[in-house]
């Protein structure tokens, strides 16, 4: 009950601050405002509390509206674009090494109490470009110190979805960035029951992915059966506005309520370091973003965001919110995280095995 209560209160300060954002014209307006005061709430000592079933549900929500924007042509276009979606992991794949590398030496002497092979998990993990959870579930098996590791993510996604999308912004009235007509999505009108038939097959989806125990099984599974049905030519129903507003709310609220306060106290230094390291993966890849665009031949908001150290739903909200190439972008970060899943733990054995100190 009052775990509940919690939760309902939450969600009031939350869609305040989201109106108050609305209000003031910022960027991605329903998921920032929510992340920015339920953080700064949680940093207060405030009792805030994020439901998990409707997390799930944000997710699910945002991987269907994401996915009825693969139309054959699009999907086409992605395909195409293979050798720069691979280009781009390998990119994420550097830069995550050499932050971590960065971390390990500025950071060896303050948690010196640690073991060689611990502290090298600790930074190694905190570095790499990937899923915040899935990051800490690996360290945790390394033997790192899992409360770094988590503080690190948490910090990486904040200050991404915080300066990007205001960067995006900012370059949208300086400069116009237009939409791409051809990337926009396939259904425009919400209907019913084509609405009611979308939810059930990608509900299914979701059930399929959490049956098999797939990593972001609330966002890859309704995203994939979206997908399928839109490259089939089945287009039921568009994703309803306020329920997109909705669900970036959630997964607002469900962010924020990581920086607790005792967050603030997890050695303050480490969290600097890794603001600090984010901001400058962030500026280096805004470069990397304009030569792929460069190489491609797209807008280079898209590749910019497509190539941003940040996660998956955060980036694609922003590409759907300024319609900035939505497909492309998530296309990008899907196959980043997926190659970044499946490659970080094997190239972290390499890692030891060559770190004579470990």
């Amino acid at each position: 009950m009052i775990s509940g209560l919690r939760v309902a209160l939450t969600l009031l300060v939350a869609l305040a601050a989201a109106e108050l954002c609305v209000w003031l014209h910022t960027p991605i307006p329903w998921m920032l405002g929510p992340l920015i005061i339920t953080a700064l709430g949680s940093m207060a000592g405030m009792p805030t509390r994020s439901s998990g079933w409707l997390r799930n549900a944000g997710q699910w929500v945002i991987g269907v509206a994401l996915g009825l924007y693969f139309t054959p042509e699009v999907s086409a276009l992605v395909i195409s674009l293979w050798w720069a979606i691979v280009l781009a992991i390998g990119w994420a794949l550097l830069l995550g090494a050499l932050f971590g590398q960065w971390l390990h030496r500025q950071h060896a002497a303050d948690f010196g109490h640690l073991s060689p092979r611990a502290l090298r998990a600790t930074t190694y993990f905190s570095s790499a470009i990937g899923g915040a959870s899935e990051m800490t579930l690996l360290s945790e098996r390394h033997g790192a110190r899992t409360d770094l590791v988590a503080a690190a993510h948490s910090v990486r996604l904040l200050c991404v979805v915080i300066a990007v999308p205001f960067g995006m912004q900012w370059a949208q009235h300086r400069w116009g960035l237009h939409v791409d007509a051809s990337l926009l999505p396939g259904p425009r009108v919400a209907q019913w029951p084509g609405l009611l038939w979308l939810a059930l097959v990608t509900a299914l989806g979701a059930g399929v992915m959490v049956a098999i125990k797939r990593t972001n099984p609330w966002f890859m599974g309704p995203l994939l059966a979206s997908m399928a049905l839109t490259l089939s030519g089945v287009e039921w129903s568009a994703v309803p506005n306020d329920l997109s507003n909705a669900a970036q709310l959630v997964i607002g609220v469900s962010l924020g309520v990581r920086f607790r306060r005792e967050f603030v106290h997890t050695a303050p230094q480490w969290l600097l370091s890794a603001a600090g390291g984010t901001f400058v993966m962030t500026a280096v890849s805004l470069g990397f973003g304009w030569l792929m665009a460069w190489l491609t031949g797209l807008h280079p908001a898209t590749l910019i965001l497509g190539t941003a150290p940040g996660g998956i739903a955060e980036m694609a909200i922003t590409a759907k919110v300024l319609q900035l190439g939505v497909p492309v972008v998530t296309a990008f970060q899907v196959c980043r995280l997926v190659a970044v899943l499946l490659m970080v733990g094997p190239l972290f054995k390499w890692v030891i095995a060559q770190d004579k100190t470990a």
